[in-house]
């Protein structure tokens, strides 16, 4: 009678735990995913040691989030210590290695979503915050509004402990003189050379031994972002980027604009985009692909893939990182590259570039 009382308990304890894991009390398929920025990344452009480097970022940010998730943390923490990281990385188009404008100055903008609750916060045309998603957050968790942009945003964020820093803090040598290459190559440059439409135009502004450099490959990619899916089964997302090399008055590209560049709902997915923001604010990319999965019934890879070719077929390209409330995901791009990597609950890292 004991082992049979003992048998049945014991599967009493499995079913029950079970069905906690259905219910998302337990959730073992908690992961995270970010991108780096996409663009003209070609293998031949970059040495060993740049790529290492690359690589080392990126894993540097998942090691980050990743340790946030196993210990039970949230995912909307996940999410913005892994884009902490590679706002102080300088080789990423965010925080420390942000690009210049036209004005010689750098510019941030930086999103963040609850996928809970659908609460959201964003900055845009920052100077001296030094990690624009910590500003983000601020802006969600502490106000009434979702989007704070200029001089305003820096006094919220000032107000509200968020670290501050001379606007020379963001100086980098390798953007610097990527911004010089881009004025004296074309100084109207806000047309980008993988554009059909004007490729006649570019081919005279960009010789091939520029657009085979380094410099100009750095001008033509941006944003870094993060999705999680945490125990609780919590999505979140998180953008930011330093823009367009060369951008003039003010422009703003799709990252902060919540359901362009950043989005998340528990029941559906959550999206981080990276790109020529124009197209994917004119598609409304991130929350396209949530809408397709809750009407549509489509996976997060089809979704995903039906809404960068809204994009190409407008003119735009870049990509993405998107997960769905299963942990499914998908590193989508129609570029060349896209800095990219995750890691599931097993915790094995994967990072890659290339296509």
């Amino acid at each position: 009678m004991s082992i049979y009382l003992f048998t049945r308990g014991f599967l009493l304890l499995v079913l029950f735990l079970s069905c906690c894991q259905t219910n998302g009390q337990i959730n073992e398929r908690y992961v995270l995913v970010i991108h780096g920025g996409a663009g003209t990344i070609l293998q031949k452009n970059m040495t060993p040691e740049k790529e290492t480097a690359y690589k080392e970022g990126l894993k540097a940010a998942l090691e980050k989030g990743y340790a946030i998730l196993k210990n039970n943390g949230s995912s909307l923490d996940a999410v913005t210590e892994a884009v902490k990281v590679l706002e102080d990385n300088p080789l990423f188009n965010a925080g420390k290695g942000a690009v210049f404008t036209n004005a010689g100055t750098n510019e941030m903008d930086a999103a963040i979503m609850d996928g809970r609750t659908k609460a959201a916060g964003s900055v845009a045309g920052v100077a001296t915050i030094k990690n624009p998603v910590t500003a983000a957050r601020a802006v969600m968790e502490k106000s009434e509004h979702v989007m704070l942009t200029g001089k305003g945003a820096e006094q919220f964020a000032a107000a509200n402990n968020c670290t501050m820093v001379d606007p020379a803090y963001f100086f980098t040598q390798a953007r610097w003189d990527a911004l010089q290459k881009v004025k004296a190559e074309d100084s109207s440059k806000m047309e980008m050379d993988h554009n059909p439409r004007h490729a006649a135009d570019t081919s005279k502004n960009f010789p091939i031994a520029y657009k085979e450099s380094y410099e100009y490959h750095i001008s033509k990619f941006g944003t870094v972002g993060a999705v999680a899916l945490d125990k609780m089964g919590n999505l979140a997302a998180a953008t930011s980027t330093g823009g367009m090399t060369n951008k003039k008055w003010g422009r703003v590209g799709d990252a902060p604009i919540i359901g362009a560049g950043t989005y998340a709902d528990n029941s559906t997915c959550a999206v981080s985009c990276t790109g020529w923001g124009e197209y994917f604010i004119r598609a409304v990319v991130a929350k396209s692909i949530s809408d397709q999965i809750k009407y549509a019934k489509l996976s997060i890879a089809t979704a995903a893939k039906n809404s960068l070719d809204e994009v190409a077929a407008m003119g735009g390209d870049g990509g993405l990182v998107a997960l769905d409330k299963n942990g499914n995901f998908t590193q989508s791009f129609n570029t060349d590259g896209m800095y990219r990597g995750s890691v599931k609950a097993d915790g094995i890292i994967e990072v890659a570039i290339y296509k």
